[in-house]
């Protein structure tokens, strides 16, 4: 697991596990109102363990074979002597399309629970993200956001992206086809 320098809380990135799927539909339910805006319209269905349980396998098939690092952000709860400490899904950070050979290039997915939004715990795993996407060879990532999305482009600026683009109509986002910003990080030129 990898910590997250956030004031007051203690939180940690770490890759997917099978074992994750009451822990990653909880977090779902949990932001549902929250994250409505800015996804993919969900039916009931999405916030069940067996959907959760099929969209893990899938996110590990892909990990198996390099197409995609599906990442979560854990919250450490301290207990007490009621409740032990414990530990709760607090986001998803997903390299997916990674496409190796000249292009070597990925695509950056993520989003954050209602509670921690603003705390600088987006801009904190996103360059751990990308730092382990450089580290494993990637020379690119890219990531696009809503033309309304401000907290989510002051994300992706603060990490390093630039703007390079607009696709008009891109994604089907809450049930219509929208514009999006498209933003990049070239990893290799840093040096």
């Amino acid at each position: 697991m990898i910590p997250l320098d956030i004031p007051e809380r203690s939180i940690f990135l770490r890759l997917l596990r099978e074992t994750d799927a009451v822990a990653l539909t909880d977090a779902y339910v949990r932001n549902r109102e929250h994250l409505a805006r800015w996804e993919p319209a969900r039916t009931d269905d999405f916030f069940t363990v067996e959907a959760a349980q099929a969209r893990i396998q899938t996110s590990i098939e892909q990990y198996s074979t390099r197409a995609a690092v599906p990442w979560l952000l854990i919250e450490r709860c301290t207990g007490d002597e009621h409740e032990p400490e414990r530990e709760r899904i607090v986001g998803t950070m997903t390299v997916n399309r990674i496409t190796w050979g000249p292009f070597l290039s990925g695509s950056l997915g993520y989003w954050v629970d209602r509670e921690l939004t603003g705390r600088g715990v987006a801009t904190a795993a996103v360059g751990h993200v990308c730092e382990a996407a450089r580290a494993s060879g990637l020379h690119r990532i890219d990531a696009s956001t809503l033309l309304d999305n401000v907290g989510s482009q002051t994300v992706l600026r603060r990490s390093g992206f630039e703007q390079f683009g607009l696709a008009p109509r891109y994604l089907s986002i809450a049930g219509r086809w929208q514009d999006h910003l498209l933003f990049q990080r070239i990893l290799h030129d840093e040096d």
